[in-house]
């Protein structure tokens, strides 16, 4: 992105530097392949877990003032190391929350679960939208409050947001200019991931895109991976 030069109209204008790093949490236990949405109950797993610490390892010694999680567990759970190695207390914005879906609480892939039962074929009929879920423009609006509140949180220091695949992906596509609908499995944006956008005063000059925790992740997860049969719920078409 390009910046405007500096003159009288921006004089008193606050001009620093602040970074949000937007972080997507570990990997969950889920062994029955549940599509957990927003649903309660569903924490990391022990390799979760080794995600979380890899991401506070990685921002160590970065200049972290403040860090917020969306409520559900397993965002708080990866965003707890992080505020601990830094002294901070953990703040909660129910922006950072995963996208609401339909399809909470099922199975979902190819060949099994939800897509075999034809009542929710109505769901798949717009992906621009997308009609099985909260639409793409409202995540938008939510995120982009949420990084806006970090950012003022942290005005000339660095703030961590850990959040979900989906709204992070829409987040960084609005940024970017980039059409919100899109195919899921191109979303670059892993578990434990950092999407790091870079403000100059209110203005994002810059993002970046860091996997701290990249060889603990499944190669099947990875963004570009095939599905791999045999492993359900593993479907990043809904978010996770």
């Amino acid at each position: 992105m390009s910046e405007k030069s500096t003159g009288p109209e921006s004089a008193g204008r606050d001009e620093r530097l602040t970074v949000v790093h937007v972080v997507r949490h570990g990997e969950v236990h889920n062994p029955d392949g549940v599509l957990y949405g927003r649903r309660p109950g569903y924490h990391l797993s022990d390799l979760g877990r080794q995600m979380a610490d890899r991401v506070a390892e990685h921002l160590e010694k970065r200049d972290i003032t403040h860090v917020v999680a969306s409520p559900l567990e397993r965002a708080q759970e990866t965003a707890t190391p992080v505020a601990k190695a830094h002294g901070l207390d953990l703040a909660t914005d129910a922006r950072l929350i995963e996208a609401a879906n339909v399809f909470e609480g099922k199975t979902f892939g190819v060949g099994d679960g939800a897509l075999r039962k034809p009542d929710n074929w109505k769901h798949l009929t717009n992906p621009f939208k997308p009609s099985w879920g909260e639409p793409y423009v409202d995540q938008v609006v939510r995120m982009m409050g949420a990084l806006d509140a970090a950012r003022d949180a942290a005005r000339g220091h660095e703030a961590v947001c850990v959040s979900h695949q989906l709204p992070i992906w829409i987040l960084r596509s609005y940024v970017e200019r980039r059409r919100l609908w899109h195919d899921p499995r191109k979303r670059q944006c892993t578990l434990a991931s950092l999407t790091s956008f870079t403000y100059r005063g209110d203005r994002i000059v810059s993002v970046g895109y860091s996997e701290p925790a990249r060889d603990l992740v499944p190669v099947h997860l990875l963004a570009g991976a095939k599905p791999v049969k045999g492993k359900p719920g593993q479907s990043k078409a809904f978010g996770a």
